[in-house]
């Protein structure tokens, strides 16, 4: 490792917390300022702590806390990594629909439509911290499992942080949309809020989910954030939950 690193010391760090709480805060400033990004490889305990000037358990506690929020992602033998977002991460962390039987896949995913426009959406407005009128990327997908349509996603995005995002990036990325977000717009979505509820379908969600208008759905609400929780994607999800659920499994610490 070159001399030059992207830690200070926690001795400069102002003492307002527990010590690894600070070392903590200092990792996430390197991962979030990108000299750290994701896919690279934290130094080994006992140099990261030196490098820090803290004691090696007091190191643990940071990486433990981040390993715990999927930031950073040990791997068997090989040491600690910052997450990348891939199929694998969608699946666990941020997708919740699977069969009634259990069975959990990637959807197939189809782009329905791309707008820019002027935001006129109180919800969305609120969830991004934008005002009316602020330029905006609209989408909209479909999502299918087991060969049925399941699942309508309509995404709200903030113009301005997604500078070049086109119609066609969104219909030929090879991955999913975080991943696109991660590698090409330099935005990690660490973690979402949720907010769920029964309705009926309109016509809209009838037509492309193939089923009969007013049918009882599940509207998931979901704002995306990034570090320092700032939002930076508004979606509504709408779900045929006639053999699908919703479950969202509670992670431990690893």
């Amino acid at each position: 490792m070159p001399a030059a690193t992207p830690f200070r010391p926690i001795a400069r760090e102002p003492a307002d917390a527990p010590r690894y709480r600070i070392v903590k805060r200092v990792l996430l400033r390197a991962i979030e300022g990108g000299e750290l990004p994701p896919g690279a490889a934290l130094p080994g305990e006992e140099a990261l702590a030196a490098m820090l000037g803290v004691a090696v358990g007091t190191l643990r506690q940071a990486v433990a806390e981040l390993v715990a929020e999927h930031i950073l992602v040990r791997q068997q033998g090989r040491g600690t990594y910052v997450a990348r977002h891939d199929a694998a991460r969608f699946l666990f962390q941020f997708f919740h629909v699977e069969r009634s039987d259990g069975l959990k896949e990637v959807p197939r995913v189809e782009l329905l439509d791309y707008a820019r426009e002027r935001l006129d959406d109180d919800d969305a407005a609120a969830a991004l911290g934008l005002a009316a009128g602020a330029a905006v990327i609209r989408f909209a997908n479909r999502l299918s499992l087991q060969g049925r349509p399941v699942v309508h996603d309509q995404i709200v995005v903030p113009a301005q942080l997604y500078r070049g995002l086109t119609e066609k990036r969104l219909r030929d990325r090879p991955g999913t949309i975080y991943q696109l977000w991660q590698s090409e717009h330099g935005i990690t979505v660490v973690r979402a809020l949720e907010r769920a509820r029964a309705v009926g379908a309109d016509r809209t969600i009838a037509r492309v989910l193939g089923i009969a208008p007013a049918t009882p759905v599940l509207q998931v609400r979901r704002t995306a954030l990034t570090f320092g929780d700032k939002p930076v994607e508004y979606r509504v999800s709408t779900i045929h939950t006639a053999v699908h659920d919703y479950v969202h499994t509670l992670s431990r610490p690893q």
